[in-house]
């Protein structure tokens, strides 16, 4: 069959054209997302395009057009079986700072349920302890907090943080890996219908209930608020965010959304549980570093006060961001 390549390419022009432009808009933002309709139209264009340079290679043709053909078929490919286009570190990072705090609002029901199995677990430990003070050795998250409370604070001082020389950056890590490591935990155990989590959530509220009135009982509360709150100020925040999670994989999982499969169900949160255990890790790696390199130095190396000060100062924070960032981008508030 001989082809008026004239004709063809008139008829022709419209698809490429298209094609061409929904190139240019994948290629113009590495973090553009098609539609489900977008993406078969963009395989469908792409096959037609594919399919007419096929039928000009066949037929005496200008090389620009041929060219040209083969530039629009060589984009495509890439695009759809090429490796994940990368988008560049600090957009991604500013990305994912910014849905972070939406998400969080957008789920506030688990959020709350979290902070009140975590909070329960802490009153049913200082309760435990101060009602019963022998199931200390129960109640107690380490071993090395079962001793008197005024002896270790005596102890921490005269240390002055030697103990930290030459290892603060190992001893960071070691915090990160293992903070991140439960929160994933804690979020993973939403597939229990969500009861591992709550259950994992009352656990580490308990200890720390316990650890908290232990101190208070025993007189050391400013040393136990300059101890915890420049860490426990994003820690604790973000091991609740990180049970948040778990709740919102396990209502899914339980209640049904119209005639959605568990697959279909799964895959809508999906991107709203990477957000939030992303920034969960994000906290966590700042709440190390706090960690080793300040909340282990106590007087008279650093002042309670001031870690004190700081602890409250990034809480407010910590508060601030969860429920400002991102509005402008949310009218509904959410």
């Amino acid at each position: 069959m001989i082809l008026d390549t004239q004709r063809f390419i008139l008829e022709r022009r419209a698809v490429w054209d298209e094609y061409e432009a929904m190139l240019l808009r994948l290629e113009a933002d590495p973090r553009t997302r098609l539609a489900t309709n977008e993406v078969q139209r963009f395989h469908y264009l792409y096959e037609r395009v594919a399919s007419d340079l096929s039928k000009l290679n066949a037929s005496a043709v200008e090389p620009q057009t041929q060219s040209y053909l083969e530039s629009l078929v060589a984009r495509g490919f890439g695009e759809m079986h090429g490796t994940a286009r990368r988008t560049p570190f600090f957009s991604a990072l500013v990305g994912l700072l910014t849905a972070f705090p939406r998400t969080v609002r957008r789920h506030a029901l688990e959020f709350w349920l979290t902070t009140a199995l975590f909070f329960g677990g802490a009153l049913f430990g200082a309760a435990a302890l101060a009602l019963d003070p022998d199931s200390k050795p129960v109640l107690m998250p380490f071993s090395h907090l079962l001793g008197d409370p005024s002896d270790r604070v005596a102890e921490e001082e005269v240390e002055q943080g030697r103990h930290m020389d030459g290892q603060k950056s190992t001893f960071s890590a070691q915090l990160m890996t293992n903070n991140i490591k439960v929160s994933i935990f804690a979020l993973a155990l939403g597939m229990t219908f969500g009861v591992g989590t709550g259950i994992v959530l009352f656990y580490n509220g308990v200890g720390l209930g316990a650890v908290a009135m232990d101190y208070i009982l025993d007189g050391q509360s400013v040393f136990l608020s300059g101890w915890l709150l420049p860490h426990g100020s994003v820690e604790i925040p973000a091991i609740l965010l990180a049970g948040q999670g778990g709740l919102i994989l396990g209502r899914t999982l339980i209640f049904a959304s119209g005639r959605k499969s568990i697959g279909a169900r799964l895959q809508a949160v999906r991107d709203d549980l990477v957000t939030i255990i992303s920034g969960v890790a994000l906290m966590l790696v700042w709440a190390g570093i706090i960690e080793s390199f300040l909340s282990q130095y106590h007087e008279p190396v650093i002042p309670y006060a001031v870690k004190i000060t700081f602890g409250l100062l990034q809480l407010g924070g910590v508060v601030a961001y969860f429920t400002m960032v991102g509005r402008k981008e949310s009218p509904t508030g959410k």
